[in-house]
């Protein structure tokens, strides 16, 4: 009961760090952002199990984790006004080709991770972009000036 407790707090521990560190998507991390993913990684599973190495406990830790991954899921699904506060919601951070600091600087993006962004979608210039939009999965969407 003690293991599936702690999975209990350590999945809502990383819900929440999930929501404040910000959005970054796999694609985008650094050597010492997946260096941290797994030393945390390794930390949890420690603070789950403590000295506990037997298949049952890693059985019910993983079950548990499982099982309020599906919940949450569902009941992202389920009830649509919880969607921001389980999901977030996009952001627009380029407006008429201009870059709005106010929402860059809250998502932590420079202006060179959004002209790289637009890059990888063969967009040269902000100035061709008519809304740029950070989407909940980290991603930045462009919607090109006609």
């Amino acid at each position: 009961m003690d293991i599936a407790l702690r999975a209990i707090f350590v999945f809502f521990v990383i819900l929440l760090l999930t929501r404040v560190i910000g959005r970054r998507e796999l694609s985008s991390l650094e050597p010492f952002d997946l260096i941290l993913l797994v030393v945390l990684g390794d930390t949890v599973q420690q603070g789950l199990t403590q000295d506990d190495y037997s298949l049952t406990g890693a059985t019910i830790a993983i079950s548990v984790i499982a099982a309020l991954q599906v919940i949450v899921s569902y009941t992202n699904f389920r009830f649509p006004r919880l969607r921001p506060l389980l999901n977030g919601e996009p952001v627009i951070i380029v407006e008429d080709g201009e870059l709005i600091e106010a929402n860059a600087k809250r998502e932590r993006l420079t202006k060179e991770d959004v002209m790289e962004a637009a890059r990888q979608q063969q967009i040269e210039s902000l100035d061709k972009v008519r809304w740029g939009v950070l989407e909940t999965s980290g991603t930045i969407s462009f919607i090109e000036k006609q």
